[in-house]
């Protein structure tokens, strides 16, 4: 999911329910979650929440598309996808009936770190609710019709997603940042990469990733610790652990120089995606680049890139920056779409404002609005228990802790102006850089 712009008036309305939500998340650090590792080395991750009859649940198992091999991306979104499209016993339309039955829900999705499963389901069906899940994750049929199926739609997609240049600009653009590193392709794959998988490669794929001791699940809701567990031993509890192997990955390295890709398109509006190489999600300079990128282009209205290049100057309607950070690496961009007769004078101005905060502190105004808005809206990323189920599987897999919720406000509350300098000296380089261009290239004569 990509950070945007955000206007005033949405900032605005976000922090009128920061007040309500963060009193009863903030209790204390342990009341959001207990942590346990089952017998069979599955991480679960347990918050009872009495306020609705309703079970939320993320399984989330480290089969995301780091974990391909060369020559298949694709395949574990496809394995992730095809989970819930029938079972041993079970077909799709079987599992889709029983779970919209009694109004709940049962999905599967692929991602570049780990694949999800998640449930919704109201208390008084939780037990049909495991039952469904379990045999998704644990005996899935991975048919050839469904195979052939879903693979038509994913590339349908794809060839759809052509037509876009924002997904073009963003597509060739990770390319060209991460190179052969599996970052480098979306989790879907490509056209000729979902040709060449078939189904002893995603059988291959399930069996070597898909294991308890892979696994983190993350259950919130009306459910107590006793029969929680009972539901766990009953539908979990013969899932084998497996030896896991790791897949080596290629090392992550800047360029020399700038590296400029163009692509042209017979459009008015001219997609720019300038950046090169972030950090991973681990980093412990991750909260001072947050508040850095806040200031630079993250923060919407209030950002430098935004008044500049649109209030002051007028070539975009909307500009951003964004750090992407993954378990492995991640990248920084900055995008916009402005007329291709002044593409060169949107680059420059993206370019002048990462060299500007690179060479001065920024003010203590800045400092204070970016830590703000971060701490204020930051309980808005769990004010469901969806979204609670979805953080804990997150803080698990990436060694955040289950105090998150509460150092999280404490490293942006001590990121100082210098923090600030020195991350944007160390992350930003406006001299080594990928800038993408899609649009009508006579007309943009890009000087870059």
């Amino acid at each position: 999911m990509r950070a945007r712009g955000r206007n005033l008036k949405r900032r605005l309305i976000l922090f009128a329910g920061i007040l309500l939500l963060l009193s009863p998340l903030r209790a204390s650090a342990a009341a959001i979650a207990e942590r346990e590792v089952l017998p069979n080395g599955m991480v679960l991750l347990h918050a009872e929440r009495t306020g609705l009859p309703i079970v939320k649940v993320v399984l989330a198992i480290k089969a995301g598309s780091v974990a391909e091999p060369p020559s298949k991306e694709g395949l574990a979104n496809l394995t992730a996808d095809l989970l819930n499209e029938g079972t041993t016993t079970r077909s799709s339309r079987d599992i889709s009936d029983a779970i919209e039955f009694v109004g709940g829900s049962l999905d599967t999705s692929g991602g570049a770190d780990y694949a999800t499963v998640t449930l919704s389901v109201l208390k008084k069906d939780v037990r049909l609710g495991f039952d469904l899940l379990s045999d998704v994750v644990l005996h899935p049929a991975f048919s050839e019709g469904e195979i052939a199926r879903k693979k038509a739609v994913i590339k349908s997609s794809l060839i759809q997603q052509k037509e876009d240049p924002g997904t073009v600009a963003s597509k060739a653009f990770l390319k060209a940042v991460f190179g052969d590193h599996p970052y480098g392709v979306p989790p879907e794959g490509t056209e000729e990469s979902l040709d060449a998988i078939t189904r002893q490669d995603i059988v291959g794929f399930y069996k070597a990733h898909y294991a308890p001791n892979n696994a983190i699940i993350a259950v919130v809701g009306d459910i107590g610790r006793e029969e929680l567990r009972a539901l766990l031993d009953r539908f979990f509890g013969g899932w084998q652990p497996g030896e896991i192997a790791d897949r080596p990955l290629p090392v992550l390295r800047k360029g020399d120089g700038p590296k400029v890709v163009r692509v042209q398109k017979d459009i008015t509006q001219a997609n720019v995606a300038l950046g090169h190489l972030g950090i991973s999600r681990e980093d412990p300079d991750y909260y001072a680049v947050s508040v850095m990128n806040y200031i630079l282009g993250g923060g919407g209205f209030a950002s430098r890139l935004m008044d500049n290049i649109r209030d002051n100057k007028g070539l975009s309607y909307d500009v951003h920056s964004l750090f992407s950070a993954n378990k492995f690496g991640g990248y920084f961009e900055a995008g916009l779409q402005t007329k291709n007769e002044s593409a060169n004078a949107a680059i420059g101005e993206i370019l002048k404002e990462m060299e500007r905060i690179r060479a001065e502190p920024v003010t203590d105004k800045e400092l204070s609005d970016a830590k703000s808005y971060l701490t204020g809206s930051f309980p808005l990323r769990i004010d469901s228990d969806r979204k609670i189920a979805s953080f804990l599987a997150a803080a698990e897999y990436y060694h955040l802790g289950l105090d998150y919720v509460d150092t999280y406000k404490e490293h942006i509350s001590a990121v100082t102006k210098e923090d600030v300098l020195k991350a944007a000296k160390k992350y930003l380089d406006p001299k080594d850089y990928v800038l993408v261009i899609v649009g009508n290239l006579e007309k943009a004569s890009l000087k870059y």
